[in-house]
Parts: structure tokens; sequence; C-alpha cells
């Protein structure tokens, strides 16, 4: 099963309310597990963060695991690290994006921020995967 649009949006909103109790101009985006495109908020952050934020959660849902994770993996992988961050269209592997688990733990989507600082970016994207399942 993927997310709903319904807990996308709930997602979302949640990543929107931590973002501004900490005054952050970010975008934050969900995605199915299948890495598409549910939602998207661009909250007046710089158009490039856009892209992170969507690379980001797309490298969380297609491993599995949070995108920071998987940069300690790939930078463990030496000269084999620059093939791994080329896959898949591109990987962005530094914090901010966060799987979505439901009730079971079965992995339905991500949620990923871009515009702050890195740890900043992972707190806004937990606030908003905390709300589902």
């Amino acid at each position: 099963m993927s997310i709903t649009y319904k807990q996308a949006a709930e997602a979302l909103q949640a990543a929107i309310e931590k973002a501004g109790s900490i005054n952050i101009p970010v975008s934050i985006v969900v995605v199915d597990n299948g890495g598409h495109l549910m939602t998207l908020a661009r909250l007046d952050s710089v158009y490039g963060v856009i892209d992170f934020a969507l690379k980001k959660a797309k490298t969380a849902v297609m491993f599995g695991v949070d995108s920071d994770v998987m940069g300690s993996i790939i930078a463990g992988a030496d000269m084999h690290g620059y093939g791994m961050v080329n896959s898949n269209g591109g990987l962005l592997t530094i914090a901010g994006g966060v799987v979505i688990k439901d009730a079971e733990g079965k992995i339905i989507g991500a949620i990923a921020s871009s515009g702050g600082t890195p740890e900043q970016d992972k707190e806004i994207a937990e606030a908003g995967a905390s709300v589902v399942g």
C-alpha cells in the first residue's frame, strides 16, 4: 500500500507547522512508495531547494532508510560512492529525507525538507512523518 493523499496532506501540514515554529524558509515534499510526488509546499524558500527536497525524499523511499543514513552507507563505499550517488537519476544523501511508515511498520512513502541546516531539515521532516501511521 502507498500513502494516501489525505495522509500526505496531514504529513505536509505537520511539517509546515514545524518549519513555521522555527521560522525557516524551506520546501517540503511528500512522495509515495514509488517516489512519485504527492504534495509540495514552497515556504518562501529559494527555488533550487525544491529539487533537493524531492531527491532527499526519493532517496529515502527507494532505499528504505532516511537520506542521511544512506549518506553514511555511501560514504563507506570509497570509490564506488560516486556511482551510487549518481544512480537512479541522482540521490541526495544528506539529512532531511525521512521514510513514512504505516501502523504496521511498512514504508508507504517519504517526506523531505530542504532549505535549513541538515539538522533543521530532518527535524521538520520527522515532524511530518510522525503524524502518519
